[in-house]
């Protein structure tokens, strides 16, 4: 199983990024999938969910700034941020929904700074 992040960087406050997250080995469409992420020192935490068919939730930290969606066409989740603020710097993270541990792939860093 690969679940393989990208589309982080770094941003200045405001700004926006779109992170993908492309999945293979397992049957994806089947699958809710989430976005979880990282920062310096805190725990891991789901900041956004997309169930199989489609419906999303988020985190309230996130919630009106950033967006999920998915292809299974692709095998591909996305994620959508908007209005990036300083303490979405982390780590981002693609896993099914309970996460497996042993789904975790290297994830793509966000920086927010000015």
């Amino acid at each position: 199983v690969q679940l393989q992040a990208s589309g982080g960087g770094l941003v200045q406050p405001g700004g926006s990024l779109r992170l993908s997250c492309a999945a293979s080995g397992i049957i994806f469409s089947i699958n809710a999938m989430g976005w979880y992420r990282q920062a310096p020192g805190k725990q891991r935490e789901l900041v956004a969910v997309i169930t199989k068919g489609g419906s999303a939730n988020y985190a309230d930290s996130v919630k009106g700034r950033f967006t999920i969606s998915r292809d299974n066409a692709k095998n591909t989740v996305y994620l959508q941020m908007n209005s990036l603020k300083p303490e979405d710097t982390a780590v981002y993270y693609c896993n099914v929904v309970p996460f497996f541990n042993r789904y975790w792939g290297q994830g793509t860093q966000v920086t927010v700074s000015s």
